[in-house]
C-alpha cells in the first residue's frame, strides 16, 4: 500500500464527508467541562428526548469543545440542511422544546440566541471555507465574528475549539489535520522543519518564552553516542507534551485537548520527526477525565490511520505516543520535575545545567513543550514562517491564549494578536468588570505572576512588557480583580497555595514561602506592625534569587508586584487596621442594617457557629466576637440588610 496516496484518499474522504454533514440537519452541543458544570449534559438528554418524541430522526446530534465563550455556557447550535449554523446561550433544558420547535418551523428563539456563523473560516490556507446563503429569518443576528468577544480575537491555536467533533478524525482531516506532519515528512528534512519554526519567531508558550525552535536545535544536535568501538548512532531521544496545567484559575491546555486534541498530537509528532525522536509523552494531570478520554479515542484514531506507530506516510520515521497521568502536583509543571514523574520518581526538580534537551528522560535528550506551543506548530509550516511572524510584535510573534476569569462580565478563553493591550482584552472582549464595580487590578501569570493595575491597563501583551512590571505571560491565566478584591488577601491567597504545593527541596521555597505566609496572614488580622513590611520584601528577594527552581523562583511575584502598586492597602491593615474591601476577617464587622431588615431568621439559620442573636418578633443581631467571617449569613440575607462596616 502507497500510504502517500492513502493519506490523499482518507482526507478527501474526509472531506466529502463533512461536507455532506452541512447537507444535513445537525443539532451541536458544547461538551467541554465548562458546558458540561453548566448543565450540557442535561440539556443533550432533553434533546435527545425532544427528538424522540416529535419523531424527528434525521437529525445528526454531535459534541463540540468549548468555543472559548464559557459565560454563555451550556451553548446549544442548531444546523439545519445548507442553512447557517445558529448558537443559542445559557439554554436550560425547559427551553430545549421550544427552540428546537421554532428553529424546524422557520422561527428563531431571538432572546436565546447568541451568534450565528454565517462561514466557518479555515485558518490554515488553501482549504475550503463553509459559506451559507443567509435566509431572510436570519439577517439581523450577530456573526461569531462580529461578537464584542470575538472581533478583536484571532483565532489561530484555537483555529478549530467549538467547531470540529474532537471525537471524529475526519472532523480534523476537513480542517487540514495531519497536512503538515505530511508536509514535514515527505517535503522537509528535520532540520528544516526547526529552521522554519526558529523563523517563526514561535516562543513556549507554557511560561518562560524560550524560543521554541533553538530547544529543538538543542536536542537536535545532541552528540551522537557510541554504542562499540566501530560503530556510532544516534542516541535515543523523547519529546513531551506538558498539560500539567495547574495554575488556579488557568484552563487553555485542558480546552485544546478536550476541543482539538489531534492537533496535540500533529504537533508532538513533527516536533518528533524535527529532533529524530522516535517516543513520546503527554503528561497531563489525572484530573482532567474528559480531555483523557479525548485523547485516547484521537491517539487510537490516529494509530489506526497511521499517523502513528511504524514507516508514516510510507517513510522510515517511527514514532509512538504515550499518555502519563499526573497527581495533580503544581511542582511537576517544571520541567525537571515533570522528567523525574515519568521516570516514576519523585515529582521535584533538579539544578540546570545539564538541559533536558541534552540530558533529560532516562539521561537522553528530551525537548518539553506546552499544549498550546505545538497546537500552534502545524499551522506554521502549513502558512508559513513570515506568515505567523508577520502577527504580533517584534519580541513577541503569533498570539497568546488566556483564560479570562474573575471580576469580568465575558469570562472564558482569549485568543488575541500578541500586543493586544490588557484594556482591550478587559474591557473590549472581557466587556467590563461585573456589576459595574471599578477596575482595580489584573493578575497575569498565575501564582508565578503579578498584579497589575489601573494606571498600567495599556500595556500590551508580550513577554518583555509584561516583565518589566514585575509579572509575566505565565502559561496564560488572567484574573480581573475589582474594587470588592484585597490585593493583601489575593497575595496570601497565591502564597498559601505556593507553600502547600512546594515540593521541599530547596530550603528557599520550602522555609521562604511559609514565612512569607505567616507574614501576610498576620498582616490580614490586623497583628502586624509596620517593619514587618521591610522583612516581607527582603525575604521575597531572597526566595527569587536562591530558589532551586523556576517556580520557586517566581513564587514572591504576587507579593512583590502588591507592594509595589498595592502598598497603601498594606498600611491600611497594619496601621488603620482596616481593609478596603472588607475581606481579611477581623477587620470589619458584620451589622444588620434594622431598617432593611425584614426579621426571615435566614441569617440564624445559615450561621455555622451561633452568631447571630434574636428572633423573628424581637430582630437579630450579631455577635462579632463569634463571627468567623464566613460570610454565609451576608450572602444569603434576601434583603441585602448585612452591611460590612470598618
Amino acid at each position: 500500500m502507497n500510504k502517500s496516496n492513502h493519506f490523499h484518499d482518507i482526507t478527501e474522504e474526509a472531506i466529502l464527508l463533512s461536507k455532506e454533514k452541512h447537507n444535513k440537519n445537525r443539532i451541536i452541543i458544547g461538551y467541554g467541562t465548562c458546558g458540561i458544570a453548566a448543565g450540557a449534559e442535561e440539556v443533550l438528554k432533553e434533546v435527545q428526548q425532544v427528538l424522540h418524541e416529535l419523531k424527528i430522526d434525521d437529525v445528526i446530534i454531535e459534541k463540540t469543545g468549548c468555543i472559548g465563550c464559557c459565560s454563555y455556557e451550556p451553548l446549544m447550535d442548531i444546523e439545519l440542511a445548507n442553512s447557517p449554523r445558529v448558537s443559542y446561550k445559557n439554554v436550560k433544558p425547559k427551553e430545549v422544546k421550544e427552540i428546537i420547535d421554532k428553529h424546524f418551523e422557520g422561527e428563531l428563539k431571538k432572546e436565546k440566541v447568541f451568534c450565528m456563523f454565517d462561514e466557518q473560516e479555515n485558518i490554515i490556507q488553501n482549504q475550503e471555507s463553509w459559506k451559507y446563503n443567509i435566509p431572510e429569518i436570519y439577517s439581523g443576528l450577530p456573526t461569531f465574528k462580529s461578537l464584542p468577544m470575538l472581533k478583536k480575537q484571532k483565532r489561530i491555536t484555537l483555529r478549530n475549539v467549538g467547531i470540529i467533533d474532537p471525537e471524529n478524525i475526519n472532523d480534523y482531516l476537513a480542517r487540514g489535520g495531519y497536512q503538515a506532519l505530511y508536509k514535514a515528512l515527505t517535503a522537509l528534512s528535520p532540520k528544516e522543519v526547526i529552521d522554519e519554526i526558529k523563523s517563526s519567531g514561535l516562543r513556549g508558550r507554557g511560561g518562560a518564552g524560550f524560543p521554541t525552535g533553538v530547544k529543538w536545535e538543542f536536542a537536535y544536535n545532541a552528540e551522537l553516542s557510541k554504542t562499540t568501538e566501530d560503530s556510532i548512532e544516534k542516541t535515543e531521544k523523547y519529546v513531551v507534551c506538558n498539560a500539567d496545567e495547574g495554575d488556579p484559575g488557568a484552563f487553555m491546555d485542558r480546552s485544546l485537548i478536550e476541543g482539538d486534541p489531534h492537533s496535540v498530537i500533529e504537533g508532538l509528532t513533527i516536533a518528533a520527526y524535527a529532533i529524530g525522536a522516535t517516543k513520546g509523552f503527554i503528561y497531563i494531570r489525572a484530573e482532567y477525565p474528559l480531555a483523557i478520554k479525548r485523547l485516547e479515542i484521537a491517539l487510537k484514531q490516529a494509530y489506526e490511520n497511521h499517523f502513528l506507530g511504524d514507516n508514516i506516510f510510507g517513510t522510515d520515521f517511527h514514532f509512538s505516543i504515550e499518555i502519563r497521568k499526573g497527581a495533580g502536583a503544581f511542582v511537576c509543571g517544571e520541567e525537571t520535575a515533570l522528567i523525574n514523574s515519568i521516570m516514576g520518581l519523585r515529582g521535584e526538580p533538579r539544578p540546570r545545567p545539564p538541559y533536558p534537551a541534552v540530558s533529560g528522560l532516562w539521561g537522553k535528550p528530551t525537548i518539553i513543550n506546552n499544549v498550546k506551543t505545538l497546537v500552534t506548530v502545524p499551522v506554521i509550516l502549513l502558512n508559513g514562517a513570515k506568515w505567523f511572524s508577520s502577527i504580533g510584535t517584534e519580541d513577541t510573534k503569533g498570539t497568546a491564549v488566556f483564560a479570562l476569569t474573575g471580576d469580568v462580565k465575558n469570562s472564558g478563553l482569549v485568543e488575541v494578536p500578541m500586543g493586544t493591550t490588557l484594556r482591550e482584552i478587559i474591557f473590549d472582549i472581557g466587556g467590563g468588570v461585573k456589576g459595574d464595580k471599578q477596575f482595580k487590578a489584573v493578575q497575569t501569570g498565575g501564582p508565578s505572576g503579578g498584579c497589575i493595575p489601573f494606571s498600567l491597563i495599556d500595556t500590551p501583551v508580550d513577554f518583555a512588557s509584561l516583565k518589566k512590571l514585575g509579572s509575566i505571560m505565565g502559561s496564560g491565566g488572567m484574573i480581573v480583580c475589582s474594587e470588592s478584591t484585597c490585593m493583601v488577601d489575593l497575595a496570601r491567597y497565591f502564597m498559601t497555595f505556593i507553600a502547600s504545593e512546594s515540593c521541599g527541596k530547596c530550603t528557599p521555597c520550602r522555609e521562604g514561602t511559609v514565612r512569607a505566609l505567616e507574614m501576610l496572614e498576620k498582616i490580614t488580622s490586623g497583628d502586624a506592625t509596620i517593619d514587618i513590611l521591610t522583612d516581607l520584601e527582603q525575604l521575597s528577594l531572597v526566595i527569587k534569587d536562591t530558589a532551586l527552581c523556576g517556580l520557586g523562583q517566581t513564587a514572591p511575584n504576587p507579593i512583590l508586584s502588591t507592594l509595589k502598586y498595592f502598598r497603601e492597602e498594606y498600611i491600611e491593615h497594619i496601621e488603620q487596621k482596616v481593609c478596603r474591601a472588607k475581606v481579611c476577617p477581623g477587620l470589619f464587622n458584620y451589622v444588620i442594617n434594622d431598617d432593611l431588615c425584614i426579621k426571615c431568621g435566614v441569617c440564624q439559620n445559615v450561621c455555622p457557629v451561633d452568631a447571630v442573636f434574636g428572633s423573628k418578633e424581637t430582630g437579630f443581631f450579631i455577635e462579632n466576637r463569634l463571627c468567623i467571617s464566613c460570610n454565609a449569613c451576608f450572602e444569603r440575607c434576601p434583603k441585602r440588610a448585612i452591611e460590612k462596616v470598618n
